[in-house]
């Protein structure tokens, strides 16, 4: 286990998406790609509404970030490197 793994925040982080099936959703639909919403809300089967508080939560925390932030619509959203070792962590 690294250092950054071991640190509290680290599992603090896996606690905060673990505990919200939209959070979990969105890092997982997105994985090393880069998504928008109403794609994850297909994916995961769930309102548009929720993924995009999720994602809204996520971006909060640098765990996924918004590669297009100046569009209204189209906006697209890949996850961090942190993002992607929750999710790698995640996954196992």
């Amino acid at each position: 286990m690294s250092q950054k793994e071991s640190e509290p925040n680290f599992w603090s982080l896996i606690g905060y998406i673990k505990v919200s099936p939209a959070r979990l959703n969105c890092i997982k639909s997105i994985g090393t790609e880069y998504k928008m919403p109403t794609e994850i809300s297909k994916e995961s089967k769930m309102r548009i509404s929720q993924i995009s508080n999720a994602l809204h939560d996520l971006k909060e925390k640098e765990i996924v970030y918004c590669l297009n932030e100046d569009n209204v619509k189209g906006r697209l959203y890949q996850n961090t490197k942190l993002g992607l070792k929750l999710l790698k962590e995640l996954e196992k």
